[in-house]
């Protein structure tokens, strides 16, 4: 638990394990925001009250678009998007929410609807005007096809009018209020000409001044949202008139010049997918910011665990808690997770990047593997953060270490861009439904089932994907016909652990073609460790089934507790080292008082008895 980072060879091992966690270009793609966030005006605020600190939350996104050589290059970049969420993510949550929310769904938009150019965006690239992004209701969330905001085609006036027809057409916590300056949305609503429904389109719509908002919209703040603040909103509008210009058109759909609606899309479901596509590049975003938090607390605990001294066994000298199986085992564990969510979430975003910059991977396949990405990689920082926090003890519940923030960041990041649950349940129906069924067959990595071979592990995990799959269609079959929902609900239990396990058998396959990237050495050595720690923690728990269907044997079942315990305690020596490979500023660390040996510094008090004595207490212990 000592090991030291300050060799050449130590500094090339961590240089490596950064490119594996960040991509080969990391310096180039991830520096900027490295060095925004170490600036003074990303510090660790002092205690403010709500209001203050949502204040500095639209002063700290003008800063960063003044540093920005262009916000309309930034929200065309995918790549730039994730960056600016897994830096932000773990300083300031809601300043992410905002900034996410300004430049990707709201000026993302904009641009992927403003074909020829047209569309004078200035207000929004100099922040004269805040961009929002309105499209859950109140009573439609996931569900986003049946939003009941209407926008009706004006044909004397040669524009929209926008109207809530009732309390639960309210749309639902979108940052609308006037704090941070002028707002303005794009709607979600859907289009009806001469009282024809044509599906939902987004209308751009100016929604308050500096003050108030304008005529004809109503906006409430909602209660007080647990965790970072940013001004959630109730907004509605009653008969809000906008222009032709207003509405986000396209091939999907246009008004001509005659007041006619056309499209070359004949499904309403597919244009409102085309006008929210930039719902996907947010699921990317979500899970960045999700990698980034985890990291950091990941940092902290085991930082705080090397410094955080107890009373050895029988009254020897005091040790620093780490020493202990029971404190640095579940960091060792949550170590290995946090690597493979790093590496599923670059797969992902590589995979989308590769079909929007065309030609690339099937659309659909790109979609679902980000979608899938989201949910495993959100859910897995949420018990990597809590996991963390416990392990600090009281210490990380108070909010200027930085933990509590980040839990209820993460909340929020689940169900952001599509709840969770809801788009695996989407992906758990493709996948049913799209994949033949697969005949048995051993799993990859030679005859040996050597439970050293990362091959065979990764065949495991294949096997277990095929098994819960095979177990949805069994129960499909066995349901009555005539009744699709309770098919579903027969198969959607065992479907929805086959797309788990689909995204553990896509994080092998990242960590395998990152150790393949690597040369001989340590660095390599520490990934494999990390890839079979991962694969095995997850094979571990389905052991049960895999004897069962032959894939292992008895011994190798009652081996697995065995050589989990080995990669932990080979993972363990190397904790801090893994750390550094973070590329986490000193800066960001520093804000976090028990990231550092000198913690209890913060709470002295220098009005206290001990000051008499000349300087202040030694803790017991302490080097």
């Amino acid at each position: 638990m000592t090991a030291t980072t300050d060799s050449p060879s130590a500094e090339r091992s961590t240089d490596l394990l950064t490119g594996v966690l960040l991509g080969n270009g990391f310096r180039r793609e991830h520096a900027f925001w490295q060095r925004l966030i170490s600036t003074e005006p990303f510090r660790r605020p002092d205690r403010r009250t709500p209001e203050e600190r949502l204040r500095l939350v639209y002063e700290r996104l003008r800063i960063l678009n003044d540093c920005l050589d262009s916000g309309a290059r930034l929200a065309a970049d995918p790549r730039a998007l994730a960056a600016l969420h897994e830096w932000l993510g773990p300083v300031d949550p809601a300043l992410t929410t905002v900034a996410g929310i300004h430049y990707n769904l709201f000026l993302g938009s904009l641009l992927d609807h403003d074909g020829d150019g047209r569309r004078d965006l200035s207000d929004f690239l100099r922040l004269r005007s805040v961009g929002t992004f309105l499209c859950t209701e109140v009573a439609h969330g996931n569900d986003a096809a049946a939003v009941e905001t209407t926008a009706a085609y004006d044909r004397e006036r040669d524009g929209f009018v926008l109207r809530t027809p009732h309390a639960g057409a309210q749309k639902f916590m979108p940052n609308t209020s006037p704090a941070g300056g002028p707002k303005t949305g794009l709607v979600a609503a859907r289009l009806l000409v001469d009282g024809t429904d044509h599906g939902v389109f987004l209308f751009l719509v100016p929604l308050t001044d500096a003050v108030r908002a304008l005529p004809g919209v109503r906006v409430r703040r909602l209660p007080t949202r647990t965790g970072s603040p940013v001004d959630h909103c109730l907004t509605s509008f009653d008969e809000v008139f906008v222009a032709r210009d207003a509405l986000l058109g396209g091939d999907h759909g246009r008004i001509g010049a005659d007041g006619e609606f056309s499209s070359a899309v004949g499904n309403r479901r597919r244009r409102l997918l085309t006008s929210i596509g930039r719902v996907t590049s947010g699921k990317i975003s979500m899970s960045a910011c999700a990698v980034g938090s985890a990291r950091a607390t990941l940092a902290v605990a085991v930082r705080y665990g090397g410094h955080r001294y107890i009373s050895g066994p029988r009254g020897s000298r005091r040790v620093p808690v780490i020493a202990h199986r029971s404190h640095h085992g579940p960091l060792a564990r949550a170590m290995a997770t946090v690597f493979a969510m790093s590496l599923l979430h670059r797969r992902a975003l590589d995979r989308w990047e590769a079909w929007v910059d065309g030609p690339g991977p099937d659309r659909e396949e790109a979609e679902r593997l980000v979608a899938v990405a989201k949910g495993w990689i959100t859910w897995q920082a949420r018990s990597v953060i809590v996991e963390c926090r416990e392990r600090c003890g009281a210490q990380a519940l108070l909010e200027h270490n930085g933990m509590s923030e980040l839990i209820t960041g993460v909340e929020g990041a689940i169900t952001a861009e599509g709840d969770n649950l809801a788009i695996h349940a989407k992906a758990a129906a493709e996948m049913l439904f799209a994949t033949e069924p697969a005949g048995r067959s051993a799993p990859s990595g030679g005859e040996s089932g050597d439970l050293d071979d990362p091959r065979f592990l990764g065949g495991l995990l294949a096997a277990l994907e095929g098994i819960w799959f095979g177990r949805a269609r069994e129960r499909m079959s066995r349901a009555p016909h005539g009744d699709p929902l309770g098919r579903w609900n027969a198969a959607s239990g065992p479907a929805l652990r086959g797309v788990e396990a689909h995204a553990h058998c896509q994080a092998v396959e990242a960590y395998t073609d990152a150790v393949a990237g690597l040369p001989d050495g340590p660095a390599r050595e520490r990934l494999v460790d990390l890839q079979r720690l991962f694969a095995l923690d997850r094979i571990s728990r389905n052991s049960g089934d895999l004897l069962a269907a032959g894939y292992l044997t008895v011994d190798q079942v009652n081996d697995l507790p065995d050589v989990v315990d080995r990669l932990i305690t080979a993972v363990a020596a190397h904790l801090p080292s893994l750390v550094d490979s973070f590329a986490l500023p000193p800066e960001l660390l520093a804000d976090w008082p028990i990231a550092g040996a000198d913690y209890i510094e913060a709470y002295d008090d220098p009005e206290a008895g001990w000051q008499r004595d000349g300087g202040r207490a030694t803790a017991r212990g302490e080097r």
